[in-house]
């Protein structure tokens, strides 16, 4: 049985600002572009949400909700400092570590033997820790798995603890929404409320085979999830999983043409960024994405092993012959394999005589 915490700080970027500036606090921030420029709130904390107020929601729209919004630029610089002092903490008390992102991780303190073991009492710790130390909060999820420690993290937020036993697991899953799931979008939610299937109960009540046919891949995962099964374990080796870059333009790009120019600069970004990640991975297909003027977006995606130029410029046709409207984003990327983690240990060299080989 497995103890797994998920640790997400509370409005990371807004909450930082707030901290360096007491001025700040008690009023709606956001930290984001500005909207003379077209630019993209990229959080806010909570008294801006009140307002309506979204991650991603475009600058000019977040400031009519609310007038009074103070928009911040966003330092990523300071913002990757603080996350490395928040592992810190975590490495406290485990090592077993997989981050999501700068602000929220998985931690696996099965073994741990602090706080006598108790999973419960170190997420505690590193909750004051990080109020103590860093000024900011973190709430956190505790439970058997990764799928229910991330739901419990998000339970009684901002600043919560929510502790799921093994022995309760059954109760809360059955009562579970559907769209608490990762992975269940909102197109998704309306489609299974429509079918009747509003928490993981009603889920159980198609077999593995329906589940499938219903909604393919994902459907084998959704049998599992809505019985609380994940057996997917803390992965702490930092591996990746796709690099990309993107950009909002100023002006909406409205023909296939400019489309492809602008395409072709951020494809020169994309290799310099691959460049940098060395021989560790092998690029397994190519991608892009569009979001048109009114917000929605489009990702088109092919296998590839090279993530040639001609590749994306066919994917970009693709999504102009979907839907040949003004872009306002546009975006390229790669997915990857890690090489290094798919050798395995059996793959590593041989240690000089006299020498153990290094364990991971």
């Amino acid at each position: 049985m497995r103890k797994i915490i998920h640790c997400d700080c509370d409005c990371f970027y807004a909450s930082v600002e707030m901290r360096d500036d007491p001025n700040l606090r008690g009023r709606p921030v956001a930290v984001g572009g500005s909207s003379d420029r077209r630019g993209v709130i990229s959080t806010c904390n909570y008294e801006a949400r009140s307002f309506g107020v979204r991650s991603a929601m475009p600058t000019s729209h977040a400031k009519k909700l609310c007038p009074d919004l103070i928009v911040v630029p966003g330092n990523m610089k300071k913002y990757r400092e603080v996350s490395a002092q928040i592992r810190e903490i975590f490495l406290s008390f485990t090592d077993i570590i997989e981050p999501l992102s700068l602000d929220e991780a998985y931690l696996d303190v099965t073994d741990s033997p602090h706080c006598n073991g108790s999973a419960t009492l170190i997420a505690q710790e590193i909750r004051t820790r990080v109020h103590k130390e860093l000024g900011i909060t973190i709430s956190a999820g505790v439970a058997p798995n990764k799928f229910l420690a991330k739901i419990a993290s998000d339970w009684q937020k901002p600043d919560g603890l929510t502790v799921i036993h093994p022995n309760a697991v059954e109760d809360f899953v059955l009562r579970l929404p559907v769209k608490k799931i990762h992975g269940v979008g909102r197109v998704t939610a309306e489609k299974m409320h429509r079918a009747g299937i509003h928490t993981c109960s009603d889920l159980r009540r198609f077999s593995l085979v329906e589940l499938a046919q219903k909604y393919g891949k994902f459907g084998n995962r959704l049998y599992h999830l809505c019985r609380g099964v994940d057996d997917r374990p803390v992965s702490g080796d930092g591996s990746r999983k796709s690099v990309s870059v993107e950009h909002t333009f100023s002006e909406d790009l409205k023909n296939l043409e400019d489309w492809q120019e602008q395409m072709t600069s951020l494809y020169g970004r994309l290799q310099e960024r691959i460049e940098k990640l060395g021989d560790r991975y092998e690029i397994s297909a190519a991608i892009v994405k569009v979001k048109y003027a009114d917000f929605t977006q489009s990702t088109q995606e092919r296998g590839s092993r090279a993530a040639r130029i001609s590749e994306f410029k066919q994917l970009l046709q693709q999504c102009w012959e979907k839907r040949s409207e003004p872009i306002r984003l546009l975006g390229v990327g790669v997915k990857l394999r890690d090489l290094r983690a798919e050798l395995g240990p059996e793959q590593l060299p041989l240690p000089f005589r006299g020498q153990r080989p290094a364990t991971t």
